[in-house]
């Protein structure tokens, strides 16, 4: 029996370190044995860059521009740290089109190209901040990807904007399949911040999957171009993202979200002392 191909998008406010996860999620995975491919969702190319030593990798709709339609595989995945395949959906031109046409353009083209092959164990999509209409609610809407996860933090806009993300989750859950598997809390060192991401995925019906502290060691790495598990295997930090990894793989909680009301999630701010009375 064929092992299922687990598909993936993780989702999060922008700037929120979300490329940062995935990528040092995924070192820890292929550290593993895994076999993933990271297809980048965002028009800044920036998805697999850590993986692949800072290489600017070529984005699909730039290849398609110059080359046209008959193109092969090798000319837009390159295989980065410990065999990752990656991938950069790109953007449009500045100032013209959709940016969200590129995600579906990119899994289109890598369908018919083969990239999906039976070894595979996971495909992550790195979804440019919280959008989640349009082309970029296109992983879960077309029921791509099957799981979500949300990159968080304890900061007022995070939340809000995970929560909003979880309302496009719950709006496509049943005619896509999606469901949310967590939020990973990506530390920003804010006032009883556990207990709050915690408190706050309770509310949602999901689970706080991790808590990634946070530590100067991950842009000490980003600054040589690469993953912290490859950077300094033995840091402190490198062992939180294999705990990531290993959640991430052993995960069977997937719920439908229930997106706060908007009092409410004012009321949780409140409560742990975001918001001034």
């Amino acid at each position: 029996m064929a092992k299922e191909l687990r598909q993936i998008a993780i989702y999060g406010k922008g700037g929120i370190g979300k490329s940062t996860t995935t990528q040092n999620l995924t070192a820890g995975l292929v550290e593993q044995g895994k076999k993933v491919m990271i297809v980048g969702c965002d028009p800044k190319a920036d998805s697999t860059r850590l993986l692949l030593g800072g290489l600017a990798q070529k984005t699909v709709l730039d290849t398609l521009r110059e080359a046209g339609e008959d193109i092969d595989l090798e000319e837009i995945l390159t295989e980065g740290y410990r065999g990752t395949r990656c991938v950069e959906s790109g953007g449009p031109e500045p100032g013209v089109g959709c940016a969200g046409r590129g995600i579906i353009t990119s899994i289109g083209l890598l369908e018919r190209l083969g990239a999906y092959t039976d070894d595979l164990d996971y495909v992550f999509y790195d979804v440019l901040g919280d959008v989640v209409c349009g082309g970029f609610a296109m992983p879960i809407r077309e029921g791509k990807a099957k799981e979500i996860y949300i990159v968080a933090s304890g900061e007022m806009m995070a939340l809000y904007a995970a929560n909003n993300i979880s309302k496009g989750i719950a709006r496509y859950a049943k005619q896509g399949g999606v469901r949310l598997g967590g939020i990973i809390c990506n530390s920003r060192k804010v006032d009883r911040e556990f207990e709050l991401v915690q408190a706050f995925a309770e509310e949602l019906g999901t689970q706080l999957i991790h808590f990634v502290p946070r530590d100067n060691v991950v842009q000490r790495a980003e600054i040589r171009k690469k993953t912290v598990i490859e950077f300094d295997p033995e840091a402190a930090q490198a062992d939180e993202y294999r705990e990531l990894a290993r959640k991430i793989e052993a995960n069977t909680k997937f719920v439908i979200p229930k997106p706060l009301t908007q009092d409410r999630l004012e009321e949780i701010l409140l409560e742990f002392g975001l918001l001034d009375i």
